[in-house]
C-alpha cells in the first residue's frame, strides 16, 4: 500500500514539474523573425488595430450606400426647387465629401494593415492575413470590387450633369459647371490610382521607418 502511494506521489510531482515547465517554455521567446515577445501593451494595440481594420471595413460600405442615398435626395431636392444649371454644384458637393471620406476610410485601413505586417511578423507556421492578401492582390491584380466603388462615382457624376443639358444653359454656365464636373472626375480615377499603388509604397515606407528605429535602438 505505502508502495503504491509513493508512486503516486511521485507521478503527480513529475505532472506538475512538466506544467511548470510547459509554462515557462510559453513564456520564453519562441524561434521567430521578430526576435521579441510582445509586451501587454503592444498586444493591446495589435488586438485594436486589427479591430479597426474590420469595423471600418464594414462601416466604407455603408458609408458609400449613405452617400448614394444622400446625393440622390439632393439631386431630386435641387431638380424641384432649382431650375439653374449652378444649382447641380449642390448634389455634386454631397458626393465629392462622401467619396473624400470614403477614400481616407479606405486609406486608412490598408496604412493600418501594412503596418501590422512590417511591425508585428507573424511566428514561423501561423499564417499571415496581411501579407496573403497582399500577395493575393499582387498575383491575381483586378480579381475583387473597386474598394472606392469608382465606376459608380464616376457614373454619379455623369447623371449629375445631364439636368445642366436639360435646362438649356449658355456656354458660360457649361463650361464652369463642366469644369467641376470634370475636376471631380478626375479626383476619383487619381485616387483609384493612388490606391491601386497604396499597398508598395505603405510597405517600403514602414519597413524603411523599422529599419531606422532599429539602427537608432539596437537590441543588446
Amino acid at each position: 500500500m505505502k508502495g503504491i502511494v509513493a508512486d503516486n506521489l511521485k507521478s503527480a510531482r513529475g505532472f506538475a514539474a512538466g506544467l511548470v515547465d510547459a509554462a515557462a517554455c510559453d513564456q520564453r521567446p519562441r524561434s521567430t523573425s521578430r526576435e521579441w515577445v510582445m509586451t501587454p501593451r503592444e498586444i493591446e494595440e495589435y488586438r485594436a488595430l486589427r479591430a479597426t481594420i474590420r469595423d471600418r471595413g464594414t462601416q466604407r460600405v455603408w458609408l458609400f450606400l449613405v452617400v448614394i442615398a444622400a446625393w440622390a435626395a439632393a439631386t431630386i431636392a435641387t431638380a424641384a426647387l432649382a431650375a439653374l444649371p449652378v444649382a447641380t454644384l449642390l448634389p455634386l458637393l454631397v458626393l465629392g465629401s462622401g467619396f473624400e471620406t470614403l477614400c481616407g476610410v479606405h486609406m486608412g485601413i490598408e496604412r493600418i494593415g501594412r503596418y501590422l505586417q512590417v511591425f508585428y511578423p507573424p511566428d514561423e507556421g501561423e499564417r499571415d492575413w496581411e501579407r496573403t492578401v497582399m500577395a493575393y492582390g499582387l498575383a491575381y491584380p483586378r480579381s475583387g470590387p473597386d474598394p472606392l466603388f469608382s465606376p459608380y462615382f464616376l457614373l454619379a457624376i455623369v447623371l449629375n450633369f445631364v439636368p445642366v443639358l436639360l435646362a438649356e444653359p449658355v456656354r458660360l454656365e457649361v463650361s464652369v459647371v463642366g469644369a467641376v464636373h470634370l475636376f471631380f472626375a478626375g479626383r476619383v480615377v487619381a485616387a483609384r490610382l493612388a490606391s491601386g499603388r497604396q499597398r508598395g509604397r505603405d510597405l517600403e515606407r514602414f519597413q524603411r521607418l523599422n529599419r531606422e528605429s532599429q539602427a537608432a535602438h539596437p537590441k543588446v
